[in-house]
């Protein structure tokens, strides 16, 4: 008698890695990250490799007799800025920037809100009530609007634009998560563990967030691409980080000046911004048929963001 062949099992996180990896928008979008992810760490080595820093001003050189910044070449690869400054190494160096900020912001909103959402949703009642309406009063709150008095009160800077990216989005997060988690409470196996004597923070952390992670991942990956557009919106509006520490935001500011004439100011910072957002998207969207191949419009359909 001919042996049976064994059948092995796979977990649903096992199937959303293979489809995944047939996915090829998917693997596209992660080779562009990555590249960006190198370009980032590389970037000291890259203006040891130029010899030029991202804040030095190369007057004679990166300047024409008349003023104007000079285009790309042998000496500057993406050319100079108004001020003769190399716009690769500064692109380098802004990229570092807008990871940083992407990731950081984006990691704490979805930690407050998964964290509030869960307890929104588990608790129910008058903790229900009052955090759900604390969260419609921040998705209320005018971003802009508070992000100028904000800056204005204690000035720009790289974690204020943390704060106020974070501070914008996680109220999305919570609402999903929040109805996740009320459906969730009345299954079996959560009543079954309420009955057996665990305590809220148990079931809450044990019981539902592992059901509702596919959910908050496919969320920050969608949210990475928001967070790094606001702070380029915040720098190009003066409120992100100040000059003359490299963005891209700041850098777009910087081409307005010079546009007519220095097309390269606003094609290159312009370029990375759109690449890296697009990237991102394309991989929230993959990640999301990934996890539920019956294409659940959960997300689309809550909206959210400080977008």
């Amino acid at each position: 008698m001919s042996a049976v062949p064994r059948i092995r099992g796979r977990g649903p996180w096992e199937l959303a890695f293979e489809r995944l990896r047939r996915d090829r928008a998917a693997i596209a979008s992660v080779i562009t990250i990555l590249f960006a992810l190198v370009v980032a760490l590389a970037a000291p080595m890259l203006a040891q490799l130029t010899g030029h820093s991202p804040i030095e001003q190369f007057t004679e050189t990166g300047l024409s007799p008349t003023g104007i910044p000079v285009g790309p070449g042998r000496e500057f690869w993406l050319g100079t800025d108004g001020l003769g400054r190399d716009v690769l190494v500064r692109i380098a160096y802004g990229t570092r920037i807008s990871l940083l900020v992407g990731v950081l912001a984006s990691g704490l909103a979805v930690l407050i809100g998964a964290i509030v959402g869960i307890a929104a949703g588990w608790h129910g009642g008058a903790v229900d009530t009052f955090l759900s309406r604390f969260m419609d009063v921040v998705l209320s709150l005018p971003f802009l609007v508070l992000a100028l008095a904000l800056a204005a009160l204690v000035g720009p800077g790289l974690g204020v634009s943390i704060f106020l990216i974070a501070f914008f989005s996680w109220a999305s997060v919570g609402r999903i998560v929040r109805a996740e988690a009320r459906a969730i409470r009345e299954r079996e196996y959560v009543q079954a563990a309420r009955a057996l004597g665990a305590g809220s923070a148990r079931i809450m952390f044990i019981e539902i967030l592992p059901v509702v992670s596919a959910t908050v991942i496919v969320y920050a990956t969608l949210l990475i691409p928001s967070s790094i557009a606001f702070e380029a919106t915040l720098s190009f509006l003066g409120l992100g980080v100040p000059p003359p520490t490299p963005t891209w935001g700041n850098m777009l500011t910087d081409a307005m000046a010079y546009y007519k004439v220095a097309w390269w100011l606003l094609l290159f910072p312009g370029a990375a911004l759109l690449g890296i957002t697009y990237a991102f998207n394309v991989l929230g969207d993959s990640v999301r048929d990934a996890l539920d191949p019956r294409h659940d419009q959960t997300i689309g359909a809550a909206g959210g963001g400080v977008g």
